[in-house]
């Protein structure tokens, strides 16, 4: 299988050239002790448990059977995006967002793509995600995925360039934008002299521009609103996210019990009195947030939330029913969203896919299955899929049964040979496989900061980057356009001996 490498030109490290946008920080890094790198990593761990940077881990127990929290693991080399990658990129992702907007718009009023027969009706009708309760529901802008988190990989094209491909559209409540800003805090704090010697995109401006939309999105007769932060408690794995978001923008963390309905118009209690809320951005999921409409037993939420909603007396974000939109039975026809609402081509392609509720792609899932990656269109976090080259053949046949059992609930992709990025192991320097979640937010216009978190693969030749699985994460570099390899102390064509010796050949 073809690979792609994000700093070199080729696998193994040694002795590989360097691609041009990582030449100054090459140069940079040969120059660096491996204990000095050691110590770093050290003290980055040792500042975020002690800000308390971690995650929940769901069904994990510690020795007194209490839940678990983890460190979500730091990697010390950023991974660098030339201005001209991004800058392609970032125009994929909002005409993508733009299309994502306008298909939830139309799916829940006049229902056009399905009367043009571009996606069938029971696909969006007839799924779980999909929310009768918002037809006819006017949103602000006509704009439900307020904060959108596009997964984006990359994979060799066979030109020795990579071709970017997203992965999955998360529009419900997506997570890890506060590790992006907590990464690159902490590469600013570790290695200060990498910031004065390249012209690196600021992303600490992202909670002013998440605020500034959140605002924009408001009732439209509301002069100053009141925006809120729902949380479903401490004990959601992103409560941290939650809370350091709230704490960034000023503005209010409540849980459902903080707030209350009343003549259709949504408060919070407050140590002076009931105050209004215009916007919540609420981090719980729609089963949750309000008993008189979904779960009758849910106490995350608020009773009479919906009918404040439908009112137009509240704007929630993201809105109810975003989920049809990111559901995997509908992502392989986001390129036909964009082609029936915008009239162009997609800047950004999808992974081909296989819909199992077809019986041609279910009869070649099935019988492809040790080289395809599977997934369950429901499923999240690298749960409920299988990745066929990395499985043994009883895996493959229980898998085989549940697919069997429920096509529709099933979709599959080839295993893409997902670039990869140099990462500080414990053996070195060593190549693992990366992804990029940038996070994307519409109001009246759609903007983003430049870059997204990296999540990085930390086993060995493993494909599975979320945190919940042993992942780690990165800081991305966007270089800004000027930004060009400079002429440093140390010649480019002779590394210097303590980069060779930090470099883990790829084995």
């Amino acid at each position: 299988m073809h690979k792609f490498d994000e700093m070199y030109e080729q696998l193994p490290y040694s002795g590989a050239a360097v691609r041009s946008h990582y030449q100054r920080y090459d140069q940079w890094l040969g120059r660096q002790a491996g204990d000095l790198m050691r110590s770093r990593r050290e003290e980055a761990e040792m500042i975020f448990r002690r800000v308390g940077i971690t995650f929940a881990v769901y069904g994990a127990k510690d020795e007194d059977g209490a839940g678990t929290e983890r460190l979500i693991p730091f990697d010390l080399l950023p991974r660098i995006i030339p201005a001209d990658e991004w800058e392609l990129m970032e125009r994929g992702l909002v005409q993508r967002v733009t299309a994502l907007n306008r298909f939830l718009h139309d799916v829940y009023h006049e229902q056009e793509i399905i009367k043009a027969g571009v996606i069938p009706a029971e696909q969006i009708l007839n799924n779980a995600q999909y929310r009768p309760q918002m037809v006819g529901v006017k949103v602000p802008n006509d704009v439900y995925a307020h904060i959108c988190g596009i997964d984006i990989v990359r994979a060799p094209d066979g030109n020795g360039r990579g071709e970017y491909y997203v992965l999955e559209d998360n529009l419900r409540v997506p997570s890890g934008v506060s590790y992006m800003l907590e990464n690159r805090k902490m590469m600013m704090r570790l290695f200060p002299e990498l910031f004065s010697q390249n012209r690196i995109a600021p992303v600490a401006h992202y909670p002013d521009l998440l605020l500034e939309t959140l605002r924009a999105s408001s009732p439209p007769a509301t002069a100053e609103p009141t925006v809120v932060v729902l949380t479903p408690g401490m004990y959601n794995s992103a409560y941290f996210e939650h809370a350091f978001l709230a704490q960034q923008m000023g503005v209010e963390l409540v849980e459902g019990q903080d707030l209350f309905v009343k003549d259709d118009f949504v408060y919070m209690r407050t140590t002076r009195g009931p105050r209004r809320v215009d916007v919540i951005y609420r981090r719980v999921d729609d089963d949750y947030l309000d008993p008189e409409v979904f779960l009758p037993n849910s106490t995350l939420g608020c009773a009479g939330l919906m009918r404040a909603y439908a009112e137009g007396n509240v704007v929630i974000c993201n809105a109810v029913g975003t989920g049809v939109a990111d559901d995997k039975s509908i992502y392989p026809y986001v390129p036909k969203m964009v082609e029936f609402y915008l009239g162009e081509q997609p800047i950004l392609k999808n992974v081909p896919t296989y819909m199992c509720r077809n019986k041609d792609d279910l009869d070649y899932t099935l019988a492809n299955m040790k080289e395809l990656v599977v997934k369950e269109v429901h499923g999240a976090g690298g749960y409920g899929m299988l990745i066929g080259p990395a499985s043994t053949q009883a895996e493959i046949e229980d898998f085989k049964k549940a697919v069997l059992a429920k096509p529709e609930g099933y979709i599959a992709q080839p295993t893409l040979s997902l670039s990869t990025s140099p990462t500080f192991v414990d053996a070195g320097i060593a190549p693992r496989h990366i992804d990029l979640r940038p996070f994307v937010l519409s109001a009246k216009e759609v903007q983003m900061v430049p870059g997204g978190l990296t999540r990085v693969a930390l086993k060995e030749g493993s494909l599975v980057v979320n945190s919940s699985q042993g992942g780690g994460t990165k800081d991305t570099w966007i270089l800004e356009a000027d930004a060009r390899p400079r002429q440093a102390a140390a010649s480019a064509s002779e590394p210097a001996p303590a980069a060779a010796s930090m470099r883990q050949t790829q084995g």
